[in-house]
């Protein structure tokens, strides 16, 4: 074996090239398409929402944007199976994160406090970027994701009770992003799942055949799952930071999110009874 395969990274690479040709040879088109296509249909929707009322500022529509890259990179991921596009695959993520921590922590905020914070979560970005690029060092890719949803969350909850004075519009708009936490959390438990049990689900898959199959592509609903909750953390964070929560704006959330928030807001009263 020569020395440059003895490395930890050429070993670690040589470990990602096989986990790969093994999920190519075992991959549901699902997977390599149609699943990493539902975030870019979201972000569509919510991007021809404010165009529509002649809102799109660059700073709106940066995050519809970020949910829309999270969606060509995976697919470019999963139709490729390189290591490079895995690697955009992955920070992919924090191009939908980065600009809704931005929009949180700047909200009501100087504009020289703005530019500033733009600047540092730029330099964060980049360093993670880097890191996990050219180091491959998946923990800081990991935590800073991690950190960034629990604020996200954290920051989201708090708005929703300073911006929406109307309690029965409150109570749904927090209906509604308790969904987008459930899922997000969903999507990330049966991505572990698939992590670990890959093997045993491609065997399911290849027992029972199409198209049952494709309800056991647990990689696939991840990013189902996963989006549902972005969709729903930036279009509630969009609202709530430009002031539009004077009516219910839970109608204007793609289907099937306004039946989401009704059953919720009727379970909710039926147990209040």
């Amino acid at each position: 074996m020569s020395q440059s395969s003895s490395t930890p990274s050429a070993a670690l690479y040589t470990v990602r090239s096989e986990s790969t040709e093994y999920a190519k040879n075992n991959a549901l088109p699902s997977n390599q398409l149609i699943h990493p296509a539902y975030p870019v249909v979201l972000g569509i929707h919510g991007l021809w929402r404010i165009m529509k009322n002649g809102q799109a500022t660059v700073g709106r529509s940066l995050p519809f944007f970020g949910l829309m890259g999270v969606g060509v990179c995976s697919a470019g991921y999963h139709m490729t199976l390189k290591y490079q596009t895995q690697m955009s695959d992955e920070l992919s993520m924090h191009l939908l994160t980065t600009p809704l921590v931005h929009r949180v922590l700047t909200f009501q905020k100087s504009k020289q406090y703005t530019r500033v914070m733009g600047i540092i979560l730029s330099i964060v970005f980049t360093c993670v970027m880097i890191a996990h690029m050219v180091l491959d060092e998946f923990l800081l890719h990991a935590v800073t994701f991690g950190s960034s949803v629990l604020l996200i969350v954290i920051c989201t909850t708090r708005l929703i009770s300073r911006q929406i004075p109307n309690v029965v519009i409150r109570k749904n708009v927090r209906n509604v992003t308790r969904f987008g936490v459930f899922s997000f959390i969903f999507g990330y438990m049966i991505w572990l799942v698939d992590e670990f049990t890959c093997r045993y689900l491609i065997s399911i898959r290849h027992s029972i055949g199409l198209p049952l199959a494709f309800l056991f592509e647990f990689h696939g609903w991840w990013h189902v799952f996963t989006a549902i909750g972005g969709y729903i953390a930036v279009v509630v964070i969009d609202m709530l930071t430009a002031g539009e929560v004077h009516e219910d704006p839970t109608g204007q959330f793609v289907w099937p999110l306004p039946l989401v928030a009704r059953t919720m807001g009727s379970s909710v009263s039926k147990k209040g009874d």
